[in-house]
């Protein structure tokens, strides 16, 4: 009889604390257990995978999925086993394809019907689209390339012409860059071509692509992140560059300093992301929302002037609240409230 709810996490990892779980995930498991719920964790291992699987399939009401991919090895097995959880009846939080949906850096490109996302935004999966696309978008002004795969800002690049020239329509190979990562601000000056052979790196290999999208000036005054449970929003996150010359990256590691605000502190960015849900959901295969998850914005100004919320991007992999432990209990009532919620669809 299902009567659990299984966390999976896997061995190893920075994420870790002392007792070798996430820091944040046994919170869950006791404010579950306390709400007379049944939760454990199990670490994920590609070795155990038909065990695991039978044990979950059999015991389980729902996953959560407390994992960073970038501890994980075997991403892809992983994600079978969730899907054939998933088609079992196991509520997936989330559904591993909504994970992918949610935290790949081409979700700019694929929600730029909405209003969160410029037009002139591109995603490149090969060398051919981006040695074409490239010098057209970098001719318009200043651009940020986003690798899929990073994290903490590495391979997150503003790239900016030296000696830029007016009505240009293609910037030439030879022309200088000057090139400044987010992981720490540093400066590196490049070739346009010569870079754009670099970044192939980022293309290259599973998951590989770059996101192009215009650089925002006002990235100076902060990037604000929403933290959500479902869809609800329960805190926000102002992160402010360093105040130094060429920053923008926001951070910990560079410099930033993080604010934590309310959400009617910033109730025009929530009511207009909140009314654009239903179509964010749609747009990205119409799968339930992560249990938590974030998305990040930059200010921009629209064209009568107004503030205007421009997405930079969304992660539901592994969003982690450490620093306020006690949001385990919302969580914990959140999962419950999912679990009635289908138990009421499919009655």
């Amino acid at each position: 009889m299902r009567n659990k709810v299984i966390f999976f996490e896997v061995q190893g990892g920075n994420d870790k604390g002392a007792d070798g779980y996430r820091k944040d995930t046994m919170p869950m498991v006791d404010a579950l257990k306390e709400r007379g719920m049944d939760a454990e964790v199990i670490f994920f291992d590609k070795e155990k995978e038909d065990e695991i699987y039978n044990y979950v399939s059999t015991n389980a009401l729902a996953y959560v999925s407390r994992i960073n991919p970038g501890n994980l090895k075997e991403e892809q097995a992983y994600f079978e086993m969730l899907r054939r959880l998933c088609q079992d009846g196991v509520i997936g939080m989330p559904h591993p394809d909504a994970m992918i949906g949610y935290g790949s850096k081409d979700v700019l490109v694929k929600l730029k019907s909405t209003t969160l996302v410029p037009d002139d935004t591109f995603a490149y999966y090969n060398m051919e689209d981006f040695k074409h696309q490239f010098p057209k978008s970098l001719a318009k002004g200043e651009r940020v390339l986003k690798q899929n795969r990073g994290s903490t800002g590495e391979g997150i690049w503003r790239v900016t012409l030296v000696n830029p020239q007016e009505h240009q329509q293609e910037i030439p190979f030879d022309a200088q860059i000057k090139c400044t990562e987010a992981k720490d601000n540093h400066v590196e000056f490049w070739k346009l071509g010569e870079f754009i052979e670099y970044c192939e790196q980022y293309i290259t290999g599973d998951n590989g692509m770059l996101v192009d999208m215009p650089f925002l000036p006002r990235i100076t005054e902060g990037e604000i992140r929403l933290f959500m449970l479902s869809e609800k929003p329960v805190y926000v996150v102002h992160k402010k560059p360093a105040e130094t010359e060429n920053a923008f990256s926001a951070t910990l590691f560079s410099g930033a300093q993080y604010r934590y605000d309310t959400p009617d502190q910033w109730s025009n960015l929530v009511e207009n992301f909140l009314s654009e849900l239903p179509q964010v959901m749609t747009l990205l295969g119409g799968y339930d929302l992560p249990l938590i998850w974030t998305a990040d914005f930059i200010l921009d100004t629209d064209e009568l002037g107004q503030d205007r919320y421009i997405l930079g991007e969304m992660n539901c992999s592994c969003v982690g609240f450490t620093s306020h432990l006690t949001l385990a209990h919302n969580v914990a009532e959140e999962i419950l409230s999912i679990i009635k919620k289908n138990k009421t669809v499919t009655a």
